[in-house]
Formats: C-alpha cells, structure tokens, sequence
C-alpha cells in the first residue's frame, strides 16, 4: 500500500470512528451523513496537499500512548495541586512566566508541546514564535517542572525513530 493511501485511510477510519463514538447514534441516516461529512472532510484536506507535506504527515506510533498515559497522570497531579492552591486559607500564587527553547523540535512537535502544556492545569502556553514558547505558569513547582524540561523530552522521543 503506498503512503498517501495509507495515510487517507487511516485519516477516513480516524474520522469515522470519531464520529461514531461522540455522536452515539447508529441511526442510518445519521451514519450516511456522519460518512459523507468525514469522506468531504479527507476530500478538502487532500485538496489542501496535507498528505504531500511531509511536515504534516502523521508519523507517531505506539509510543504515543505511553506519551498519552504519561500526560494523564500530569494533568491529575497538577489537577490536584491546583486545587490545593485555591481550596487552601490563603490563596498563595505566584505566577511566572517561563521561556522553553523548541528550537530543536518540528513544527508539529513544538505545537504538541505546546498543547500539552496548555492541557496541564495551572500552565498555559501564550505564544509559540520561531521556536521559542513562552508559558504561564500558577505556581512556582509548575514553572521548576517546565524549566526541567521533562514533557519536552518525552516529546521530542516520540519522533526518534
């Protein structure tokens, strides 16, 4: 099977289980019309030459998931010591903004990045500008993890082939 074809129908299989899983219905009305949106929606974006572009192309595998699983359980940390922060007597903040280099990641690597910070409670990526992010972040603890740089190594080993 060639690239472009396996990449328009992984995107066509994507969709349509999208569809099927948010809208929750299986009328056949409903199914014909939820198709025909997602093969329009493959039809604009091969007219757009998204799979042309290899920047675009989606090359992740397995190890997305641990990624995934790996974010989940920030995002409950963080969850938890943002709460601690506003359920606590005295509202404590002191809210910094950090710089992250990106420079070394893609396009599609640094915008993964970066909706991952923006995912984490507490932390809000505000701009992405020649690879560079600059983030908001509540707490000191969530502006030492970000100058870690742990997300953005884990990031950068989902394209390490």
């Amino acid at each position: 099977m060639n690239r472009p074809f396996a990449r328009i129908l992984t995107l066509v299989l994507l969709l349509i289980a999208a569809w099927v899983l948010w809208s929750g219905y299986l009328k056949p009305l409903l199914l014909g019309l939820g198709a025909l949106s997602c093969l329009l929606t493959v039809w604009i974006v091969r007219r757009m030459g998204y799979f042309d572009d290899e920047t675009f192309a989606f090359h992740y595998d397995w190890r997305l998931l641990g990624f995934w699983a790996w974010l989940g359980g920030e995002v409950v940390k963080s969850s938890i010591e943002v709460a601690r922060v506003v359920l606590g007597r005295r509202i404590v903040v002191e809210p910094q903004v950090v710089d992250i280099d990106g420079s070394a990641l893609g396009p599609v690597d640094q915008v993964l990045l970066g909706n991952s910070i923006t995912l984490t409670p507490g932390t809000l990526t505000l701009d992405v500008h020649e690879g560079r992010l600059l983030v908001h972040a509540l707490t000191p603890n969530g502006a030492a993890a970000l100058r870690d740089g742990e997300m953005q190594r884990r990031v950068a080993a989902l394209r390490k082939r």
